[in-house]
């Protein structure tokens, strides 16, 4: 009768056990599923990180382009201006000698 006995509580305990081990598997793939999708969600970040700067990289690149038109505009009242400074300073040296 003890084998008898002990039949039902080892099935017991190994049901016990495997629910238990059941149970931690299950916690196991919860805490996966969520770092994936905390993942995957880090992925999705960084891309549009990275989207967000080749967006300013491209305005920054292209902001030249308005200027370049300008520089040639001015650039000739830009070398008037410095002959002209050029100019003066060699009358003022002819006027302090």
């Amino acid at each position: 009768m003890a084998s008898s006995e002990a039949q039902p509580r080892f099935g017991q305990s190994v049901k016990g056990l495997l629910s238990d081990k059941v149970g931690c598997c299950s916690g196991d793939v919860i805490a996966l599923t969520r770092q994936v999708l905390k993942g995957s969600r880090s992925q999705e970040l960084l891309g549009q990180a990275a989207r967000n700067m080749v967006i300013q990289e491209d305005a920054i690149l292209h902001s030249e382009d308005p200027l370049q038109p300008m520089t040639i505009f001015f650039l000739p009242y830009s070398l008037h201006s410095v002959e002209h400074s050029k100019n003066l300073q060699d009358q003022l040296r002819h006027l302090l000698k």
